[in-house]
């Protein structure tokens, strides 16, 4: 937990997040049928949901290190996670719900891959709601722990595989349409689009980090 309260990788975040920014505003992108302009949104809609997967990772990481060694602080940073986890979550849905509207035509459509990424969003709500309705820390970390392995296990299926196994979703790479590799032979997305993903992960993982170190306060401050 040391690497938290460095500087130097903070810098980075900020100039990252800023040149993700800047970058999918003002850089130039390829000229597609439909996306037009809107495939700016893939800095920021996809790029999130990157992020926010790697965040959920770490979480689980947390609560199976807590569920073997019962540190408290392993089970506050799992929860931390799962909560940026979600929040990210959140912003990809607003985003790509802000995309669809633009491209489809309707802010929600019924496409394998949206209900799918909304279901993944609920289990996670559902973790929430489950760490507030039990009061004993070790019971609580425990039950929900095992219950962030489980989502994780869930979370991928539902946002890489079932989506790839269904013949009408309208997502690009699914459903037997393209991805954006196929139309974008010059690699103008990955400017942005690698730098985004790590810039996303990054911010998520300062998030966290800033409430951990008040939780651990917390408990240094109850014994």
């Amino acid at each position: 937990m040391d690497f938290i309260k460095k500087t130097w990788w903070k810098i980075i975040t900020v100039i990252l997040v800023l040149y993700t920014i800047i970058g999918g505003l003002l850089f130039d992108v390829p000229r597609l049928a439909i996306l037009n302009e809107t495939i700016r949104n893939l800095y920021f809609h996809v790029t999130m949901w990157f992020a926010m997967v790697i965040i959920l990772f770490i979480s689980m990481i947390y609560s199976i290190k807590y569920l073997h060694k019962n540190n408290p602080i392993h089970d506050a940073a799992a929860n931390e996670f799962a909560n940026v986890g979600l929040l990210l979550g959140v912003l990809g849905l607003g985003t790509g719900s802000i995309w669809a509207r633009f491209t489809w035509g309707a802010w929600w459509v019924n496409d394998p891959q949206l209900n799918s990424a909304a279901i993944a969003v609920l289990i996670y709500l559902a973790y929430a709601v489950l760490r507030n309705s039990i009061e004993d820390e070790q019971r609580r970390g425990t039950v929900s722990g095992v219950y962030n392995i489980f989502a994780f296990a869930a979370f991928i299926p539902l946002l890489f595989v079932l989506p790839r196994m269904a013949e009408n979703s309208l997502h690009p790479g699914k459903g037997g349409n393209p991805g954006f590799n196929a139309y974008d032979l010059d690699s103008k997305l990955r400017l942005v689009f690698y730098p985004a993903v790590v810039g996303w992960t990054l911010l998520g993982v300062w998030l966290a980090s800033l409430r951990i170190r008040i939780k651990a306060l917390y408990l240094k401050t109850e014994h």
